[in-house]
């Protein structure tokens, strides 16, 4: 019994680092959350860094499809009561034992994660819509699941929840691209209407692709996108008095997505200035963390 909880707790400790060195903005949005619902959404938040970075730490595709494959195959064991020799799904289990989190919704970002494996990196998505629908399946999923941890049932802040999510969601794509484009030369989140309509779409043997041959292009690009998720927080703000009062701290991550638009908007909405990359989203560190608690304080996302 007593190995059992030193490894429960090793298995938590691992998540926290995780979340810690792959995502350390929502990291720092997890301690602010209330007891009942840390434990869980740092089980759930190193989930999602494991199945968003699967793809991108593997030396081949198939290895990174591979990844994925096994995390669908592992919610089905976690919910068998088959125990799992892995820190994230240790930890994941007794989260879900405790705090019945709904499966559909853990093979919703796992599914999502695999269309997205799957899909050629030439294969642009046709429309924002498209990275909507990817970022409500991955962000949006991953704060209802927290709150459903919390015990906390809303109609209002699940709106709330999904619009944040998909602000969330969208940003960190855009965020990504330098990224992606140095590692494949292709701007795969880019929808083709958004590149068409910017200059920055070319067809060649039938295929679309994205050509930089226009900085100016780009930024009009990532603006337009940008502006999408401006308004999903807009809205999720107007929910705001409708938002239980202890459900507010789970839609923190409202705060990083403001601080990267903001960091956006600073540099022109040009994703590969430097400056996005210094400190937390642009900005200096205690900056931010400031920012975050006085957000917390106020009971405001």
């Amino acid at each position: 019994m007593k190995a059992a909880s030193s490894s429960l707790r090793a298995a938590f400790s691992h998540c926290v680092l995780q979340v810690r060195s792959y995502d350390y903005h929502h990291y720092l949005c997890l301690l602010e959350l209330p007891a009942n619902m840390r434990k869980a959404a740092f089980a759930l938040r190193a989930f999602n860094v494991e199945t968003a970075r699967a793809m991108d730490v593997a030396s081949d595709p198939k290895i990174g499809l591979m990844r994925l494959l096994w995390w669908q195959e592992a919610i089905d064991k976690i919910y068998a009561n088959k125990l799992i020799e892995h820190p994230t799904a240790q930890a994941l289990s007794s989260v879900i034992s405790e705090s019945k989190i709904s499966k559909a919704w853990l093979k919703r970002v796992v599914n999502a994660r695999i269309n997205d494996a799957n899909r050629d990196v030439i294969d642009l998505p046709e429309s924002i819509e498209e990275l909507e629908k990817y970022a409500e399946d991955t962000a949006s999923t991953l704060l209802y699941m927290t709150l459903q941890a919390g015990g906390i049932k809303s109609t209002a802040v699940d709106h709330a929840a999904s619009h944040v999510g998909k602000a969330s969601g969208l940003l960190l794509l855009l965020k990504s691209l330098p990224y992606h484009a140095s590692r494949n030369r292709h701007f795969s989140y880019i929808p083709a209407k958004v590149a068409a309509k910017h200059g920055l779409l070319v067809k060649e043997g039938g295929r679309s692709e994205i050509r930089l041959d226009s900085r100016e292009g780009l930024c009009d690009a990532v603006f337009e996108m940008a502006s999408v998720a401006n308004a999903h927080l807009v809205k999720a703000r107007e929910l705001a008095n409708s938002v239980p009062v202890e459900a507010r701290k789970a839609l923190l991550p409202a705060v990083p997505a403001q601080v990267l638009l903001d960091s956006l908007s600073k540099v022109q909405f040009d994703v590969f200035d430097s400056r996005l990359a210094r400190g937390v989203l642009g900005k200096p560190p205690l900056w931010f963390q400031l920012k975050l608690k006085w957000y917390s304080w106020r009971g405001i996302y």
